[in-house]
């Protein structure tokens, strides 16, 4: 399917690139096109003004690749840009683009790694994702952070030959899954990547944290641009709020450190590790 020029979401400005009234608010669209898309009264997301140059182009393109639900178009141009996606985010990982509408639009990537290239969570399956993966040296292991961002997982294992990782407690939804997580303690599954369960938003969230330093934190902890702050999803946890704070406090006080958080819905972003850590205490004491 593709944007419909008759659902145009006319609070958007004038001109070729708009946004149709189906879109379901999951910001995907901002992310990956920050200044160029905002939102209107309801939270849709609407373009604040018109592309101006090819860097804003490209930013244009990849928020039509990301919508989960097609809703960014352009009324003349109908052909994709090529290879907007992956997009190089720095330290060899990459936003994978292709957000799955069953998962709410939530964001997932690739990172490339000599021993081995790590995807966590998963794209909707397109050949547009499978094609860049092949070149890049494929899959070995998929990286799930919670049962609500499994998409279409399991065809992207079978297709590389990857190994699943998830929680047990939220294993049902990726039947696929070939490696359970237990308990809450952190779990080694590389030398340079480890799990760290933190249940709160649902029973079986877990944190992957690479390289001592990248965060992938699936919906369990994300970055607030108006209060400058980390912040959680009060209004969006499945499972246990107080769970949730007692897990984010576990996780503050085990000693790991991360200077680069990347979000399955919320904003991504990087600071240096000792204000990280503040600003994760301070969160677990607001909760």
């Amino acid at each position: 399917t593709m944007a419909r020029p008759m659902d145009r979401n006319d609070a958007g400005a004038p001109g070729d690139w708009y946004v149709d009234t189906n879109c379901i608010a999951c910001d995907a669209s901002r992310h990956v096109a920050p200044g160029l898309i905002g939102s209107d009264e309801s939270g849709r997301s609407i373009f604040l003004r018109q592309p101006d140059g090819d860097e804003d182009l490209v930013a244009a393109y990849r928020a039509l690749l990301v919508c989960p639900t097609r809703s960014v178009g352009n009324e003349e141009i109908r052909r994709p840009y090529p290879r907007a996606f992956p997009q190089a985010l720095g330290d060899d990982v990459f936003r994978l683009g292709h957000n799955a509408r069953s998962s709410f639009g939530a964001h997932s990537y690739l990172v490339r790694r000599a021993a081995g290239n790590v995807m966590v969570d998963s794209p909707r399956w397109t050949r547009e994702v499978v094609g860049p993966l092949d070149e890049m040296g494929g899959v070995a292991h998929i990286l799930l952070t919670h049962r609500d961002d499994v998409a279409d997982v399991a065809r992207y294992a079978e297709r590389f030959g990857a190994q699943v990782w998830i929680h047990e407690a939220d294993s049902a939804a990726a039947p696929a899954a070939c490696q359970l997580l237990t308990g809450t303690e952190p779990t080694y599954i590389r030398d340079d990547i480890v799990a760290f369960p933190v249940p709160g938003h649902t029973e079986g969230s877990v944190l992957f944290l690479v390289d001592g330093h990248l965060l992938f934190s699936g919906d369990s902890l994300a970055w607030s641009p108006a209060s400058e702050h980390l912040s959680a999803f009060r209004n969006a946890c499945w499972y246990s709020w107080d769970a949730q704070r007692d897990s984010l406090r576990r996780f503050a006080e085990s000693g790991l450190q991360f200077d680069r958080l990347f979000c399955g819905h919320g904003w991504s972003h990087d600071l240096d590790a000792e204000s990280f850590h503040a600003s994760l205490v301070d969160l677990v004491a607001r909760m």
